[in-house]
């Protein structure tokens, strides 16, 4: 679910559009809150009242800004749609005219430096791969319409119909590879000693050390 689809068809558009539009609105500072708080604790685990007690507001005006918890989990969704996808536009931008080694070098910058700024995403995107109960109350990420927008923009197909079986498995096996570092480097990073700086750095060295050659060995 995008943003933009989230705007035409729920009566919640209104106030995410608001909320996106004035970062020191309440509704901007209940909208990121929830988005730290799902990300950290999945939707079930996390309660409104755990919300509104971020924000420092009352459960009653969390409810006036934003309804239920399942319309304010749906836009929290809805602006980190739209967020990836501008991240793959500026990956199809940015790849113009390169071979594709390079493509994915880039597309790994791009992405892992996004999601370390927002941890939260990478958890939210696990929590609806492994989280039935989760998925049976509230859309997912768009896994999928990702899979096709990273295909577009590193050159692998040219409409998001036509994207092969192959494609769409090394690209999950490099989006897979990324969340997995994202959200578990509380777990990893001890592990290599390193401090965080240090961990992104070889976090996106190994990706590109793995899955550049793998992705560029039918083209030698």
């Amino acid at each position: 679910m995008d943003a933009s689809a989230f705007k035409e068809n729920s009566p919640m558009a209104s106030r995410l559009e608001k909320a996106l539009q004035n970062p020191d609105s309440t509704k901007a500072r209940i909208l990121n809150a929830a988005r730290r708080l799902f990300g950290a604790n999945g939707y079930s685990d996390t309660t409104t009242r755990m919300i509104a007690a971020e924000v420092g507001i009352d459960v009653s005006t969390l409810h006036y800004h934003w309804g239920e918890k399942q319309d304010l989990y749906e836009g929290v969704l809805a602006a980190i749609n739209d967020e990836i996808l501008l991240k793959f536009r500026e990956v199809e931008r940015r790849c113009t005219g390169v071979d594709l080694g390079r493509r994915l070098e880039i597309a790994i910058d791009i992405m892992c430096d996004f999601l370390f700024t927002h941890p939260e995403v990478a958890n939210l995107i696990l929590f609806g791969y492994f989280r039935k109960a989760d998925r049976d109350v509230v859309l997912d990420v768009n896994v999928a319409q990702y899979i096709s927008s990273i295909a577009i923009a590193m050159g692998l197909a040219d409409r998001p119909d036509r994207v092969s079986v192959h494609a769409k498995a090394r690209i999950l096996a490099v989006w897979n590879a990324v969340l997995n570092f994202i959200s578990g480097e509380t777990f990893f990073r001890p592990m290599m000693d390193i401090d965080r700086p240090r961990y992104r750095e070889v976090v996106k060295a190994t990706l590109k050390f793995i899955l550049v050659p793998a992705f560029t060995a039918e083209e030698s």
